[in-house]
């Protein structure tokens, strides 16, 4: 009759029966073999909820998509030994076939040994990302700036143990080193420091049950919360705000800047919160297990990794792809481009219906792409019909969590990456699918150098 849903209105996974065995789409069922086969069907079925994966399946026919394709890829050489590109999953995107590459890479070239990410020495000055030094350095141009916070508002329905809540923020605060991170710069040059684990994490509480305007004052602490600044160099640097609207109706403001998170980030928190205030509220112990590494361990290792000869061939492919790209989009507007950024904007909802949706993913499976690349194409078609351009660059955000070790941590990993898209000689919609998911593969190959040094890179107007 109904989805089953949880006390805050949201699917409850768990209460949905399990699929028929013939609900998925699957070839004939054969075992893996060998020890190869064996590793992928393990991850092909951790990363698309499966319980049993034949050597016959295909990654995308059994859910895969562009995200889980990246993920797959930076599962290989911890489970293989191998690093492969991503296109080779959309040429041979069965077990078998995958298995089949593999192979060959390790008959060439042996087993490779990539650089573990480690944890490194507190004692020594910690150093930012390449994401967080491209957000302090704006963050310097427009101190007070609250453009680049993340809010986030839950509804908490039913009885709140408001101890057993704090203590679950408290711990999560101790647990992600990025919550605790601040930014100084005695000398100009930015560090990071590191609030300690017992700080706490900041909670103002607000009583609105007697108030007759409850839902206008709660409209304004929304919109204080999410315009108050951050101090970079004092922190802490998330902060959150419970109110009270009846005694068993509470809503939270848990406020981020982005220098320490990201919305990979934010399933990671909800995730981890909810697992620990259930806990926490039935008298048990934490239950997640200890981080091996922490952010702080990722940007080292980032700034080690991105050098010499791999630093070389990402930003030339950048300096070849973007050459002579346009500046900007001429799109035919009733405002005048402002000569200074603004951040003012909208944002206009567009619903697309399960059967448009079935068509798109049975376009998508006949051409070879991912329904990510295939609304990209229709896009990239509408802004050139549009502007009359037929070289666009449409900037798209990356995840960058090609490592297995940092998929479960709070921080900020995500960069843009600039694709460039070819319509001239009026492409058919084959060929524009072609070209837009060759564009995408290659730029998510090379996804590793930062925005900002593509851009001092190319150096555009």
């Amino acid at each position: 009759e109904a989805l089953p849903l949880t006390p805050n209105g949201k699917l409850d996974r768990k209460a949905l029966p399990v699929p028929d065995d013939d609900a998925y789409a699957r070839a004939g069922y054969e075992a893996p073999r060998g020890a190869i086969e064996t590793a992928l069907a393990a991850i092909w079925a951790q990363l698309l909820g499966v319980e049993r994966v034949g050597r016959h399946d295909n990654f995308f026919e059994l859910g895969g998509h562009s995200l889980l394709a990246v993920q797959l890829m930076g599962r290989l050489p911890q489970a293989v030994g191998v690093e492969l590109p991503l296109a080779t999953l959309f040429a041979r995107p069965v077990i078998a076939d995958l298995a089949e590459s593999i192979v060959d890479q390790l008959n060439r070239c042996g087993p490779q040994d990539l650089p573990a990410i480690v944890a490194v020495s507190r004692d020594e000055p910690l150093a930012l990302s390449f994401a967080q030094q491209r957000l302090w350095f704006l963050a310097q141009l427009d101190e007070g700036s609250t453009n680049y916070h993340i809010p986030l508002a839950l509804r908490l329905r039913g009885v709140l143990d408001r101890v057993a809540w704090q203590r679950s923020l408290d711990r999560l605060f101790a647990r992600h080193e990025a919550l605790r991170s601040v930014f100084v710069a005695p000398q100009g040059q930015p560090r990071v420091e590191v609030l300690p684990p017992d700080a706490g994490l900041p909670v103002v509480e607000h009583d609105l049950r007697d108030r007759p305007d409850a839902q206008a004052a709660l409209s304004d602490l929304c919109h204080e919360e999410a315009h108050t600044p951050f101090d970079l160099a004092r922190g802490p640097l998330i902060r959150g705000r419970l109110i009270r609207m009846s005694d068993d109706d509470h809503v939270f403001l848990l406020t981020q800047h982005h220098i320490v998170s990201d919305g990979w980030s934010m399933g990671v928190l909800v995730r981890e919160l909810s697992s620990l205030y259930r806990a926490f509220e039935a008298g048990r112990d934490d239950p997640l297990p200890p981080l091996a590494i922490q952010y702080s361990d990722y940007a080292a290792w980032q700034r080690q990794w991105l050098s010499g000869e791999r630093l070389q061939t990402q930003a030339q492919y950048w300096r070849d792809t973007l050459y002579g790209a346009p500046a900007r989009l001429a799109l035919p507007t009733d405002w005048p481009r402002p000569a200074q950024q603004s951040f003012a904007g909208a944002r206009v909802p567009v619903v697309i219906d399960a059967d448009l949706t079935r068509g798109l993913k049975r376009l998508s499976r006949q051409h070879g792409t991912t329904l990510f690349m295939t609304m990209l194409a229709a896009w990239a078609a509408v802004l050139s019909r549009l502007s009359g351009q037929d070289d666009l660059v449409i900037g798209v955000p990356s995840a960058n969590r090609c490592r297995r070790e940092i998929e479960e941590l709070i921080g900020f990993f995500v960069n843009t990456l600039a694709l460039r898209i070819d319509l001239s000689g009026e492409p058919s919609m084959s060929d524009l699918l072609e070209r837009t998911r060759r564009t995408a593969l290659t730029a998510q190959e090379h996804q590793d150098l930062p925005f900002e040094q593509v851009v001092d890179i190319v150096q555009p107007p």
